[in-house]
């Protein structure tokens, strides 16, 4: 049959079967949806490889932030296990040493082992906070990592200087506008009751008894 008659058949069927009419168009249409399921297939199955993609760079990724973190975390217990056997040695010889001489021993140790830059607080306390009454305050501070830290260097603590030191960081903050991250004393000796009280009011406490 030659390709023109056979074109005028299937031209007087569309015109004049429905239902043959019907099923072309159906066909045609199938054809389509098939062809556009085969490109978004395709497209699926690209966005699938890029989400599996980005979720191992980022699994690798927070496997790379927890090992920094638990090194920054032993380089720091190293650190402070290091001060504290100073303190240890330090305490021995308190017999011969000023407390000034002692604290600044200590604040150069805290700057020579663990690297923080320790600097002096000044104010004026008038509304009597930190003592009751008004007098002028000084409190060591240092960042670190962007974080502010307080620092009580003393060579004997009692319950009474914790909530002192407590109290500096209130005035410190009311003073500054900003809350210290941590508070943390270091000495050769504290009573039982300062540790008790220095855990109940959250401030870390570096010693050998």
């Amino acid at each position: 049959m030659a390709v023109k008659e056979l074109k005028t058949r299937i031209l007087k069927l569309l015109r004049e079967d429905e239902e043959f009419r019907y099923a072309v168009a159906g066909l045609i249409g199938l054809e389509e949806i098939l062809r556009r399921l085969d490109r978004h297939e395709s497209e699926l199955i690209k966005l699938r490889e890029d989400m599996n993609k980005l979720r191992e760079d980022m699994i690798e990724g927070f496997k790379r932030h927890d090992a920094e973190i638990t090194k920054l975390r032993e380089d720091m217990n190293r650190g402070f296990e290091l001060v504290e056997r100073h303190i240890s040695a330090l305490g021995s010889r308190w017999g011969i040493m000023a407390e000034n001489a002692f604290r600044e021993s200590l604040r150069g140790l805290l700057e020579k082992e663990l690297g923080f830059k320790v600097e002096k607080w000044r104010t004026y306390d008038e509304a009597g906070i930190v003592f009751g009454y008004p007098s002028e305050v000084d409190i060591d501070i240092t960042l670190s990592n962007d974080k502010l830290i307080l620092i009580e260097v003393s060579s004997h603590v009692k319950a009474s200087d914790i909530l002192q030191f407590k109290r500096k960081a209130r005035l410190y903050e009311e003073k500054t506008g900003r809350r210290p991250d941590k508070l943390i004393i270091v000495t050769p000796y504290i009573d039982e009751k300062a540790l008790e009280a220095a855990k109940h009011l959250g401030i870390e406490t570096y010693t050998k008894v």
